[in-house]
């Protein structure tokens, strides 16, 4: 048995050292910016009618920038809240997701100019007509999401007012809509599309504070930075800015009074209207909900087959370490077993994400730094690393200590014995739990998306915040990732009553 488990880690390195380094971007002829497509429209996000492009009026502007500087444009996904964490860390040359331009976030990155200039607006549950103001929502629970200026400004301004603190754009929304929550403050771009897909929403009261979206870049790349200001510059002479906005029904009286721009507008907003037509027409009738969700099986089935590569190769991984680790603390010298068992309590003691965003995002600080599938196949396998080496520890101890009493009366060594009748007997036993950790294992691997891994929960979350549909996505997801399940399932099953002790066999008298 212990030849299998050296070739599984033969597998699992050559499997896992396949390209599992990166550094900065190599192609100096592109320009690598990243945005998290999850956080919906009109930013950067799946086009309804066609999900494997991607649409948005800062696609457009990162693509116009990118072509003025001479550069291809390359999109990089990452998760909002580790989009300035992965620039940091060199995995893109910049950001352009809807950052405002903040004091704390000038401490930490770059800014360049302004290619939006906007405003927080309210918004409001048309039951609620009381609510015209934030003066109106003393005491009551406004929406906005974490870590943005909408948030900053009613703990500022408005601490009487409760804050309900999102991740997800989609969710507040939703939220606003079912009557969880009173209002919502928000960026206006986010408020005017939102709020006209659901006729329950309507945006109400004046432009509230004021703040502008610039490409966020390293303070060290003071080249690209000049480079990036010049390309607005002449994006803004020209009128290609102003063209896209307008477009996307994002040209407002704040940045054409910062662009100087004040002539009447000439472009109707074709892109917010085929928006909307688009999401109306694919909500009219069930025959286009069908074809539509048909359309989705492409990129959710490449999304389940990641799923379950990260799973396995993620299984092997922790099946090694967990090996070793028991062996380490039922055999190894003192200290060995100290550490081995050191090393179980903190795993298990501490969360799966943590360790993920440790791996992914801490370890860089100190010169590790792995991609994101590497860090998510090493986060999963130390995390049930520990789980496992718990399992082959059981098992190993409910071997009687006469088994080893008799092998080594054979005149087995020590070794011998535990290779060929310690491990052999416990591994019947240890087998059943271990197949069902892969299955806790897999659907543990949904924590991966935060790292921009397109796993099955990843493209949920894409076509959940495209479409504006958490319920019936989210049954398809679920009874895809029961479908992954399903087979280890059996296994599982299998295994227990294969490998179970016959209790009924082992009393009857044998016969001669």
């Amino acid at each position: 048995m212990f030849k299998y488990f050296i070739h599984f880690l033969t597998f699992s390195i050559i499997v896992l050292l396949r390209g599992s380094l990166f550094g900065s971007p190599s192609d100096t002829d592109a320009f690598y910016w990243a945005a998290d497509l999850g956080s919906g429209v009109p930013n950067a996000f799946q086009s309804p009618t066609n999900f494997t492009e991607v649409i948005g009026f800062e696609k457009e502007i990162a693509d116009a920038i990118a072509k003025e500087m001479g550069k291809k444009s390359v999109l990089v996904e990452n998760e909002w809240e580790g989009l300035i964490p992965g620039l940091q860390k060199r995995r893109y040359d910049a950001v352009i997701n809807g950052i405002n331009v903040t004091p704390e976030r000038q401490d930490v990155v770059a800014f360049s100019k302004s290619y939006l200039v906007s405003y927080q607006q309210l918004v409001i549950n048309k039951r609620r007509e009381e609510i015209q103001s934030l003066d109106d929502c003393a005491g009551l629970t406004v929406g906005t999401l974490r870590s943005s200026e909408a948030a900053h400004y009613l703990e500022s301004y408005y601490p009487s007012i409760k804050r309900s603190l999102y991740t997800v754009e989609l969710s507040i929304f939703n939220d606003l809509a079912h009557g969880r929550i009173d209002a919502i403050l928000i960026d206006a771009p986010v408020a005017i599309y939102y709020s006209a897909i659901d006729p329950k929403l309507k945006i109400v009261g004046e432009p509230i504070d004021r703040i502008e979206y610039a490409v966020a870049l390293r303070k060290e790349d003071k080249e690209l930075l000049t480079q990036v200001n010049q390309a607005i510059d002449t994006l803004i002479a020209n009128g290609t800015i102003r063209n896209i906005l307008e477009r996307w029904n994002l040209w407002n009286p704040f940045v054409a009074q910062t662009f100087n721009d004040l002539s009447p507008s000439g472009q109707a907003p074709v892109e917010y209207e085929s928006f909307l037509d688009n999401y109306f027409s694919a909500s009219k009738s069930w025959m286009n909900k069908i074809v539509q969700y048909l359309s989705f099986l492409p990129l959710l089935g490449k999304g389940a087959l990641m799923t379950l590569k990260l799973s396995i190769i993620a299984m092997f991984f922790a099946m090694i370490i967990g090996f070793f680790l028991a062996v380490a603390r039922v055999y190894g010298p003192r200290p060995l077993a100290i550490f081995a068992k050191a090393y179980i309590e903190i795993v298990r003691g501490t969360p799966l994400l943590i360790q993920l965003y440790f791996i992914f995002y801490g370890l860089p600080s100190v010169g590790i730094q792995f991609n994101p599938f590497m860090a998510g196949v090493i986060a999963l396998g130390i995390n049930y690393s520990a789980y496992e080496a718990e399992n082959y520890r059981a098992g190993i101890l409910s071997v009687p200590h006469g088994q080893m009493e008799a092998a080594r009366a054979l005149g087995m060594t020590h070794w011998e014995g535990i290779r060929h009748v310690v491990f052999p007997q416990a591994f019947r036993v240890m087998l059943p739990p271990v197949t069902n950790d892969f299955i806790s294992l897999l659907k543990d691997s949904s924590l991966v998306s935060v790292i921009t891994i397109v796993d099955l929960t990843f493209a949920y979350n894409m076509l959940s915040a495209t479409y504006y549909n958490f319920f019936t996505l989210g049954i398809i997801v679920a009874f895809m990732y029961f479908l992954l399940g399903l087979p280890f399932l059996q296994l599982a099953r299998w295994t227990e009553r294969k490998l179970a002790f016959d209790t009924k066999k082992r009393n009857q008298p044998r016969v001669r």
